[in-house]
């Protein structure tokens, strides 16, 4: 039997290696810390008692994003969000270290969950800056644009959290950051690669023109585990 491609479920491919330390596991499921992602995966060869594994882990009526999930979603779970999107990879970019671009880390987590919640890049959590590689300019001390590094497969990681004050777009930023967030992927023999909601057209060109290629179509699902009230939906 072929073994699966890591970037085929590279939610579980993540949990189940490089980001093992972030995990909570049970059964076919795993999913990070709450802290520091939202997301939880389903194994390659689970059946459909892994859905049971992940309500075990998140708690009745709680939502739960997942990606492309192997398994199909039992009839009693609801979707609540659906976001088709696309998987690219790296196919020979020029990536380089910029001289204005800041590593992030802790004490930067307040201005970083500001920009995000202005920006709305995606899921970016307390802990998030954890999973490492966050790169940031400043103008006169602010924070205006940053990108990193999210999922880990082996070999493999993620760049994420691509985002740029508004008032600085246009300028470039975004661009000069996944540049510089994939030079330190390649430094430490990996290949970089990225999401991307299918609507997202500009982002899509960018990347596409940076030298990325579109590996496969992707589903971005936030689905609800049944029972209780649970909190409110939290959106991609």
């Amino acid at each position: 039997m072929v073994a699966p491609h890591p970037l085929d479920n590279p939610l579980w491919a993540s949990l189940t290696g490089p980001h093992a330390r972030f995990a909570q596991l049970k059964g076919g499921a795993a999913r990070y810390a709450p802290d520091v992602s939202p997301f939880a995966a389903i194994a390659d060869d689970a059946d459909g008692s892994a859905w049971d594994d992940i309500a075990a882990l998140a708690g009745p009526g709680t939502t739960v994003p997942v990606v492309s999930a192997p398994v199909p979603l039992p009839a009693d779970w609801e979707v609540v969000m659906r976001l088709p999107g696309v998987q690219l990879v790296d196919a020979g970019m020029t990536a380089a270290p910029d001289r204005e671009a800041v590593v992030l880390g802790p004490a930067d987590v307040p201005e970083m969950l500001d920009l995000v919640a202005r920006t709305k890049p995606g899921p970016f959590l307390p802990r998030t800056v954890e999973l490492g590689g966050y790169l940031g300019i400043r103008v006169e001390g602010a924070l205006i644009a940053m990108a990193g590094q999210r999922m880990h497969p082996p070999g493999w990681t993620e760049i994420s959290a691509v985002c740029t004050d508004d008032a600085y777009r246009g300028r470039g930023l975004g661009t000069r950051l996944v540049r510089a967030v994939a030079a330190g992927i390649r430094a430490r023999g990996e290949t970089p690669f990225l999401h991307a909601a299918e609507t997202n057209a500009n982002a899509i060109r960018l990347y596409l023109a940076l030298g990325f290629t579109l590996r496969r179509a992707v589903s971005f699902d936030l689905v609800r585990v049944p029972g209780g009230d649970g909190p409110a939906a939290r959106p991609f």
